[in-house]
């Protein structure tokens, strides 16, 4: 009985194994908006959705890391749906407080720029498999509006 059991579950493994997933790709990261209270930054997911019908997206989780700091995570819950055969993208907002900012510009330097590290994971609901998450990085350097840029 119990070789009968190892044998579907490899069956099982194997048909899995081989369900066509979403892929998916961080393509951008960029400054989006400075304020008093901190900045927004923008970040552009990119899915492709290999079915013919649309998947729906439970969440976005997301941590952002800035000159090796984490400054900021959260999730985005049902960000909408991935359309069928084709690409969709997701813009994702990431708010970055006001105190880190300070702390982060003396780390610029000269080039007013930092390195960035975004781990997102995109949680969708694929037929027969369920909830299946796409854990995306991306690194980087984030280019820092200069004051001509703000005004």
């Amino acid at each position: 009985m119990s070789q009968m059991m190892d044998k579907a579950k490899g069956f099982l493994a194997e048909k899995v194994a081989g369900v066509k997933k979403p892929e998916a790709d961080l393509t951008d990261m960029s400054v989006q908006h400075v304020g008093r209270d901190g900045a927004t930054l923008s970040g552009r997911l990119d899915v492709r959705n290999p079915y013919s019908h649309t998947i729906p997206i439970c969440e976005i989780s997301y941590s952002l890391k800035l000159a090796g700091r984490e400054v900021a995570s959260g999730t985005m819950p049902d960000p909408g749906s991935l359309t069928g055969d084709d690409t969709t993208s997701l813009d994702l907002p990431v708010k970055v407080p006001y105190d880190f900012l300070v702390s982060l510009v003396k780390d610029a330097g000269r080039d007013w720029d930092l390195d960035y590290e975004m781990r997102v994971g995109l949680t969708v609901d694929l037929p027969v498999l369920g909830n299946f998450t796409l854990p995306l990085t991306k690194a980087g350097e984030l280019k820092l509006p200069t004051l001509s840029d703000l005004f």
